[in-house]
């Protein structure tokens, strides 16, 4: 019989628990994105023009989600977490111009170097903070 998530392994691995907040994260990531984004330009309507400017970015990430299954390994850096930045990125960018919004280069350029340091970014520090974990008190004497 099989583990529930978040326990320990057989080889003494934990598994990371299959929470939305995994998912969660990824959509906070996106808004603190817009919003950040919003009031840098002075263009945010309140939530009705976070909206119109997040949607894009959402859809995007759930697509992210849906291809890569995310559900099954959130936390994971590659593929999960470069697909889901991608998506992101790119459904978003895709979705603007088919609403005609603007997706001037240095928009693209902008988005996918923040999104990119945010997305992949709390996944590595999982990642480390994993790592350092299991690894235990080092030097300890």
């Amino acid at each position: 019989m099989s583990e529930p998530a978040g326990c320990s392994g057989a080889h003494g691995r934990r598994r990371v628990r299959r929470s939305p907040a995994w998912l969660g994260l990824d959509v906070l990531v996106v808004v603190a994105f817009v919003l950040a984004g919003s009031r840098e330009h002075d263009s945010a309507d309140g939530l009705a023009g976070l909206f119109r400017i997040g949607w894009p970015f959402l859809a995007g990430l759930l697509l992210g989600w849906v291809l890569t299954q995310a559900w099954r390994a959130p936390v994971a850096v590659f593929p999960v977490g470069l697909v889901v930045w991608v998506s992101t990125v790119g459904g978003g960018m895709l979705l603007r111009t088919a609403v005609g919004e603007g997706t001037a280069a240095s928009f693209i350029l902008v988005t996918a170097a923040v999104l990119g340091v945010l997305t992949l970014g709390w996944r590595l520090v999982h990642l480390a903070v994993s790592r350092l974990r299991r690894a235990g008190p080092s030097g300890a004497r």
